[in-house]
């Protein structure tokens, strides 16, 4: 059953945000949507440093507005550490403001305008509000405040859902000896073990269908694959589509690898120059469209959850030199859910590793370029 929460009150409301997001907000400016009288969406963005990057903030927020469907209002609030006894009143007040107008022209109703500063919080839009801000303690001690804490957790982040749990050394040392197996002189042996899990579809299906104790072997197999970018990118896919999208995709990474050889090309040059002249085939376009959130097919959000759950824990045990791929797995999936800052620390940390990973950086030219799934507009 959903919960509907009524913020009659400005500090009410914004004693309600967190819950909404699912996290604190620190040093951002969010946007909260509406269609009607229901929120229909939280967007997040850093603030920006310096004057001229406020118009494109705006313009991005304001276009991402535009495409979500049935969305008519908006509320947007600054989150800071600046102060409202600085002297200059609320803080970031002209970014307030640029939103509120960029918003109103493109037909959007600004229901309000707030700014939660280190010292107190005021409303743009409330000429009422004192110079020094109306007290904190108004938010904190909200009845929305408790009912919000009782309704769902709420992270001290936007990227807590991409931390990592604690390493645990004797499964880091099974998964390592296994790996040791597959790429050794018992590969053989160990591909023998695996059975028909050594096929990628059936592996990933496997791997979401258990919740706990996942044999080593299967890991292994699986961060081993996770280093092939073609394998990477098809499991990647069927962990948010499913075994069909699954097996299309393997299918096109063989024959795809097969035409790159042919060609003596790696695989990254055959694609490259066949979306260039616009050769590729229409399986090959499907899923390129797929992975770059050029659908409005949605992924399933339940196998999501389940692949990151999985992943994290896998991510902290695997060896350094296996990270670089399930961590561009996780930043995806992060990434699929509208969960752009989780999927912003997935892809640093793979940076960290690997500086120079082809797929990280795409990964961070995607996100970082603040552009979500065309599944994220369409009507649910």
């Amino acid at each position: 059953m959903t919960t509907i929460i009524r913020a009659e009150a400005a500090h009410d409301f914004l004693a309600l945000v967190p819950s909404l997001a699912g996290f604190r907000p620190e040093r951002s400016l969010v946007c909260v949507a509406f269609s009607g009288n229901r929120t229909a969406g939280v967007l997040r963005y850093d603030l920006p440093r310096r004057a001229r990057d406020r118009a494109p903030l705006i313009a991005t927020i304001v276009g991402t507005l535009c495409r979500m469907h049935g969305v008519d209002a908006a509320v947007p609030i600054v989150y800071t550490d600046a102060r409202f006894g600085a002297g200059r009143g609320m803080p970031q007040r002209a970014l307030l403001g640029m939103f509120t107008a960029r918003a109103e022209e493109a037909g959007f109703l600004v229901r309000d305008a707030l700014c939660r500063a280190a010292d107190g919080w005021g409303s743009l839009l409330d000429r009422s509000t004192p110079a020094t801000g109306h007290p904190l303690a108004l938010i904190e001690e909200s009845s929305v405040t408790q009912l919000a804490t009782e309704v769902g957790e709420v992270g001290s982040s936007p990227s807590e859902s991409a931390r990592l749990p604690d390493a645990d050394p004797e499964a880091a040392d099974r998964i390592a000896r296994a790996l040791e197996d597959l790429t050794g002189r018992t590969r053989a042996a160990a591909l023998e073990r695996l059975g028909d899990l050594g096929d990628p579809v059936a592996l990933v299906e496997s791997l979401l269908a258990r919740d706990a104790d996942q044999p080593p072997l299967r890991l292994a197999w699986f961060l081993h694959l996770a280093s092939v970018p073609a394998m990477r990118d098809a499991m990647m896919l069927q962990f948010g589509f499913g075994a069909l999208i699954g097996e299309a995709a393997h299918d096109d990474a063989v024959a795809t690898a097969d035409r790159a050889a042919e060609r003596n090309e790696t695989v990254d040059e055959l694609v490259v120059r066949e979306l260039a002249n616009g050769t590729i085939g229409e399986v090959s376009d499907l899923l390129s469209r797929l992975m770059t959130g050029q659908s409005t097919l949605r992924p399933d959000v339940r196998r999501v959850e389940r692949a990151l759950a999985l992943l994290r824990p896998l991510i902290a045990n695997a060896p350094s030199t296996h990270r670089v791929g399930p961590l561009c797995i996780a930043a995806w999936l992060a990434w699929a859910l509208g969960r752009g800052s989780a999927s912003g620390a997935f892809i640093d940390r793979a940076l960290e590793l690997e500086p120079d990973h082809s797929m990280a950086g795409l990964l961070a030219t995607l996100v970082g370029s603040g552009a979500l799934p065309e599944w994220a507009f369409s009507g649910r």
